[in-house]
């Protein structure tokens, strides 16, 4: 690897100029958590009125699915080529224009009576936040260069986040409760300007240009190869996994995923340097992000789909749960910048993955018919406090492990891990438990005594519109016949994907402890590219 100069932080300005430098600092942490807020909001919108957009539009398990990973896999993609964007030309003008790209997709959404144009909306948003998240995240640790001033920056970044998770659920549930699901989205898309406004009057600009330049063979194989797994994974239960389709997905997927290694190992100018992952805290950040927000995301959507599908709640009962989620980020901000600051990332990993896997099986735990908020409190608690401590760590094992000019590369490598793990979570559970109901109703409706007409459109509603279809379809007195065995089947398959999501958590956990470890250690970024040879 070529070596640079070390980095060298600014001179301080002069007295006089010091009220200025403060404004910018404190209007660039503004903005880039204004952005990130944003970019999560949309991510997890959909969450809190998933059963009022399967009722509306009457969508199959996998375009529901399609509705949220619709928006999680262009930030997946995408999150590479744009930490090289935010390098090159800059990372403010590349949260404005993402914020209004992003208001764009939520216009196609707010206007969509159909699950194909939806979908499209969310794509067009999801580009937005897949430059959002590294864009905004680079922008404050660009003006960050001491400890205690990254620890703030860090975690005044993941309680927006947070944040922004918290008021997504709030928003939809609220506004659904009243209007048809469209408006969730067009409130956001108006979210979305006001962001790119303030970034535009309150961030400061920043970018390190050198060495940095856009990877065209890179980003075509790593985005072929992310959505052949993903096709592969939403599909394969409704198609069947030993279809042809199916098959060619995950071939495609190992063949593509191979030529973006080769790629970026020839490349004069990698969007992704893969010498970083020889820093162990850095390769197992980018493993621990993929597996643990799989399990986290993933529990999140076999939570919504309990609450807004199962059980029938309405849009904004079904908001309370994520919301409480989410509310306890920023409760434990003050604890995060502590934590950050004086021990270090691996107590925190360790910790977060273990409390997030006992509060899915927790909930696991409760009976399907519990629809009381009471007993859900306990595992609600344990996995927002679990998500606050693993998303401010994992974010800091990252970025300070490298120099300060790879900072763009490091922010937008974790954005991708991470949004890769958290499109896969609801892509893997969705897999997982519909296929273990419809296998499960496929038995039952043979042993429901019903009569050869009734089983014959049970049947063929299952077969087109798979489990979910069947439980909410309005098929008159066969509904009440159906009921029990629906409920009783997706209960049997989402139970077992969060058997799944807390096991993603522990192996998670055991990758922190193993690779991160439990030494203390505080939030100093790397100075010289040396360093993470």
């Amino acid at each position: 690897m070529v070596s640079t100069p070390a980095y060298d932080p600014p001179a301080a300005p002069p007295s006089d100029a010091a009220p200025a430098a403060t404004a910018r600092h404190t209007g660039t942490i503004i903005a880039g958590c204004l952005a990130v807020c944003l970019a999560q909001i949309g991510l997890v919108l959909p969450a809190a009125i998933n059963g009022e957009m399967q009722r509306t539009l009457h969508t199959s398990g996998a375009e529901l699915t399609w509705i949220s990973d619709a928006f999680l896999v262009p930030a997946a993609v995408l999150a590479l080529t744009f930490g090289v964007v935010g390098d090159r030309y800059g990372r403010k003008k590349l949260v404005v224009a993402a914020a209004l790209l992003a208001a764009v997709g939520y216009l196609v959404s707010a206007t969509s009576d159909t699950p194909a144009q939806l979908i499209t909306g969310q794509a067009i948003s999801g580009i937005g936040a897949a430059a959002l998240f590294p864009a905004s995240l680079t922008m404050i640790t660009a003006i960050t260069t001491t400890p205690a001033a990254r620890a703030r920056g860090l975690a005044s970044w993941t309680t927006a986040l947070s944040l922004g998770a918290f008021l997504a659920p709030l928003l939809s549930g609220g506004i659904v409760e009243h209007a048809p699901f469209q408006w969730a989205f067009g409130v956001t898309g108006v979210l979305a300007v006001i962001t790119a406004v303030a970034a535009w009057l309150l961030a400061t600009e920043s970018s390190a240009p050198e060495g940095r330049s856009l990877d065209w063979p890179g980003q075509i194989t790593i985005a072929v190869a992310m959505l052949a797994l993903l096709y592969g994974i939403i599909q394969g239960p409704s198609d069947g996994w030993g279809s042809a389709p199916i098959v060619a997905s995950f071939v495609t997927f190992a063949v593509f995923i191979a030529a973006f290694v080769v790629v970026e190992n020839r490349s004069a100018a990698p969007m992704l340097r893969l010498a970083l992952f020889r820093i162990p805290a850095f390769a197992a950040s980018a493993a621990m992000a993929v597996i643990g927000m799989l399990g986290f995301l993933g529990g999140a959507y076999d939570l919504s789909i309990r609450l807004g599908v199962i059980q029938h709640q309405g849009p904004f009962q079904a908001a309370i749960p994520v919301m409480i989620i989410q509310a306890c980020t920023p409760f434990i901000w003050p604890l995060l910048v502590r934590l950050l600051h004086r021990i270090g990332p691996g107590p925190m990993l360790v910790t977060g993955f273990l409390v997030m896997a006992a509060g899915q099986l927790w909930l696991r735990a409760l009976p399907i018919h519990e629809t009381a908020l009471p007993p859900m409190l306990g595992p609600l608690i344990l996995n927002g406090v679990g998500f606050g401590l693993v998303v401010a760590a994992i974010t800091a094992a990252a970025v300070n492990v490298v120099p300060q000019n790879l900072t763009g590369m490091a922010a937008a490598t974790t954005s991708l891990v991470r949004d890769l793990g958290q499109t896969l979570g609801p892509a893997v559970v969705g897999a997982v438990a519909l296929g273990m109901a419809a296998s499960q109703l496929t038995g039952s409706l043979a042993n429901a005594g019903l009569t050869p007409k009734e089983h014959g459109i049970a049947s063929a509603v299952l077969h087109e519109g798979g489990p979910l279809a069947l439980h909410t379809a309005d098929l008159g007195p066969l509904s009440a016949k159906l009921a029990p065995y629906t409920t009783d089947a997706l209960a049997h398959g989402y139970n077992n994907g969060l058997i799944l999501t807390a096991a993603a958590c522990v192996t998670a956990a055991v990758i922190a402890a193993v690779f991160v470890g439990f030494r203390r250690g505080g939030t100093a970024p790397a100075e010289a590219e040396g360093s993470a040879a």
